[in-house]
């Protein structure tokens, strides 16, 4: 523990004496980079190994990290700024993005989404549609204003579900194999792709609208999402016919890391494609994820490869802390002083937390713990700042959608939903075991 914090003050005192600026350097902004990712990747894995150890996930201390990084101007110690601001750290956040959600298309395939039952069904269109209106009702509640378009993205953030944090709850506790797993997995399949839809569509709306009076108007909010869904169906269909002799013919290549590289193409080619039409590129990036599966990946056994998500894990673990901290740099502590912050995090916070609850409702199945169901709904994680990420960059006119006090808010809440779930899920599936074999 001492060796980390003895790290963490390295790069701080670093910083003070020797300040990140590219005129420091002779103009070479390589230089000034160079430094920012220092600190961000040693920030981030010291608080991640922190919060490991409250028994917390890792991406909750990349997330501090930046919040660290970010406020340390409040204490008189320049030279991070620049993590927000600089374009090369940008850059690299932007591909976290699309590798982040790449992976979470991984992790899922076309047949998980054709499987899930009506239940994993209901609980995802519960698990957007109510959290959307009680967001969109927060903010028109607390934010009035603000365009009711940035009232949508506010209820768009609150559609995310981030199932890394639940899946690892049930597995360590041992029940990844029982309903209410495979209710809540199934659902969250459907749950990304109704929420990259809203996403898409709101954004378009946004993009629409810059010109305009910046009202709601449903016709163009209906047209994005009919383009988002078109994308998706297209690229889904044309995508599982062409990347078994894609990959067939890429097998047949010599060379180290031909999978990766080719499976990377890909994704970026549908990221490209997505932003061509007018979305976000993530939605070609979670597309492409979704496509590939292990079955293409057959003839590249002989090399060790397996299953992609293997070769990809030491890209994410490079790109994904660079998102999170600089979405974390994003946050203004000092705006935590204003009450209006406050109340919209604290409001936020409630709505995240019943709208997913609600979600329950959706179970038919007979024997099932709903609560469990709900509460494995509720963390927002990664999913949710990606959202807040995209709402912080779109402007209408000439204002960013998202101010810099509902992005602080947006990402407590983050951080509350993150927090709350993995105790009180533990303990809803395992209270009701032992009442079990109690009785």
């Amino acid at each position: 523990m001492t060796g980390m914090k003895r790290i963490f003050l390295l790069v701080v005192a670093a910083s003070v004496l020797f300040p990140p600026a590219a005129h420091a350097a002779g103009g070479n902004s390589s230089y000034t980079l160079l430094f920012y990712l220092v600190a961000i990747l040693l920030a981030a894995k010291v608080m991640g190994h922190l919060v490991a150890l409250l028994g917390q996930p890792a991406v909750l201390g990349e997330l501090l990290a930046g919040i660290l990084l970010g406020n340390f101007h409040l204490l008189g110690i320049n030279g991070f700024e620049g993590i927000v601001s600089d374009p090369f750290v940008n850059m690299l956040a932007e591909l976290g993005i699309l590798v982040l959600l790449f992976g979470v298309g991984l992790e899922s395939t076309i047949r998980d989404i054709l499987r899930v039952g009506l239940s994993s069904l209901f609980v995802a269109v519960l698990g957007v549609a109510l959290p959307f209106v009680l967001g969109w009702g927060v903010g028109a509640w607390l934010i009035p204003e603000a365009s009711s378009l940035a009232h949508a993205f506010l209820g768009a953030t609150l559609c995310a579900t981030s199932i890394g944090i639940t899946a690892r709850v049930l597995q360590d506790i041992g029940k990844s194999r029982d309903k209410e797993a495979r209710i809540i997995l199934g659902a969250a399949v459907i749950d990304d792709v109704l929420g990259l839809i809203i996403l898409a569509s709101i954004s378009g709306a946004i993009v629409a609208a810059g010109a305009g009076e910046g009202a709601f108007r449903i016709g163009p909010v209906a047209l994005v999402a009919l383009k988002a869904s078109g994308f998706l169906a297209v690229s889904l269909f044309l995508g599982t016919l062409i990347t078994p002799n894609i990959f067939s013919t890429a097998a047949k290549l010599k060379g180290p890391g031909v999978l990766m590289g080719i499976s990377l193409a890909f994704c970026f080619l549908l990221a490209h494609l997505a932003g061509i039409a007018g979305l976000a590129p993530i939605v070609g990036a979670f597309a492409a994820g979704l496509i590939l599966e292990p079955v293409h990946f057959q003839r590249f056994g002989e090399r060790n490869i397996h299953y992609l998500e293997e070769g990809l894990r030491p890209l994410t673990e490079f790109l994904a802390p660079v998102f999170f901290v600089q979405m974390g740099a994003r946050v203004d502590v000092a705006l935590l002083a204003a009450p209006e912050a406050l109340w919209l995090a604290l409001a936020l916070t409630v709505a995240a937390i019943l709208g997913k609850q609600a979600c329950s409702l959706g179970v038919v199945e007979k024997g099932v713990n709903r609560w469990a169901v709900g509460l494995g709904m509720i963390p927002r994680g990664e999913v949710g700042l990606i959202f807040a990420s995209i709402g912080s960059a779109l402007v209408l006119k000439g204002e960013r959608i998202i101010s810099g006090t509902t992005y602080t808010a947006v990402v407590i809440m983050v951080i509350v939903t993150t927090l709350v779930t993995p105790p009180v899920l533990k303990w809803s599936l395992t209270s009701r075991r032992k009442r079990e074999s109690d009785g």
